[in-house]
C-alpha cells in the first residue's frame, strides 16, 4: 500500500526559541538548512505520485533541500494561525493565563482546533485519492502535521498534543486491513559526519 509522508521544516530562529511561528514567514537558519539536506536520503527511490506543501517558505525550502519538487502549494498545509500569540512563547502565555493549551484553547484572534482540524481533513481528503498512484507527500508545520496526524487515525486535534514533532522529521501514515494507521512517526534524518544530536522539542 502507498504512503503519506509527512515532513516537518528544519529549524528557524523562532523554531529554535520555541516561539509560535504561523503566518510570519520566516526562513531556516543553516542548521535548518542541514537538517533537510539531511532527509534526502530518507525519501530518495520513492515513487512520489504528488509532493504538496505549506505556502511558507520554511515549508518549500525545506522541500527543495530534501529532494523534492513540489507539484502545488496547498494553503491548507499553513501551521496552525495562532492570532495575538504569534511569536510568542508558551511559558510565556502561561504566565498571563495560566493553564492555556493551544490544543485545547487556540489563539485568540486565530484558529480553533476545530478550525485546525477542519482544514487539515480537506487536506487528507485530497490527499487520499492520490494514493492510487503512489506516495503523497505533504510538507508543513509542527502543529498542523501533528493535527493531520491525529485526524488521520481518527483522534479529534486536540490528541495532536500526543504526537510530538521535531524539526526536519519525516512520519509515515498508511492502511493496515483497511484501518488508517501510523506507520512511523517523528523520524530523524540519518545523522552525517559531524553532527550533534538536538532532541529538544521545537514548537
Amino acid at each position: 500500500m502507498n504512503e503519506i509522508l509527512l515532513i516537518r521544516h528544519g529549524e528557524t530562529t523562532w523554531s529554535a526559541a520555541h516561539r509560535h511561528t504561523s503566518y510570519t514567514d520566516l526562513d531556516l537558519t543553516p542548521d535548518g538548512e542541514r537538517q533537510a539536506r539531511a532527509l534526502a536520503p530518507s525519501l530518495a527511490g520513492r515513487h512520489l505520485a504528488r509532493v504538496l506543501s505549506s505556502p511558507r517558505q520554511r515549508a518549500t525550502r525545506t522541500a527543495a533541500l530534501a529532494g523534492l519538487t513540489v507539484d502545488a502549494i496547498e494553503p491548507d498545509l499553513a501551521e496552525w494561525n495562532y492570532g495575538e500569540y504569534e511569536g510568542r512563547t508558551t511559558a510565556d502565555i502561561q504566565r498571563e493565563r495560566p493553564g492555556w493549551s493551544i490544543w485545547t484553547d487556540g489563539g485568540p484572534g486565530g484558529e480553533s482546533p476545530e478550525q485546525v482540524g477542519a482544514r487539515l481533513d480537506r487536506v487528507l481528503d485530497r490527499a487520499a485519492p492520490l494514493l492510487e498512484e503512489g506516495d503523497v507527500a505533504l510538507v508543513g508545520h509542527g502543529h498542523s502535521l501533528r493535527v493531520l496526524g491525529a485526524r488521520w487515525i481518527g483522534l479529534p486535534p486536540s490528541a495532536g498534543a500526543l504526537l510530538r514533532l521535531d524539526t526536519a522529521t519525516l512520519s509515515v501514515l498508511c492502511h493496515e486491513h483497511g484501518r488508517r494507521v501510523i506507520r512511523r512517526w517523528n523520524l530523524p534524518a540519518p545523522p552525517t559526519v559531524g553532527d550533534v544530536p538536538d532532541r529538544s522539542a521545537r514548537h
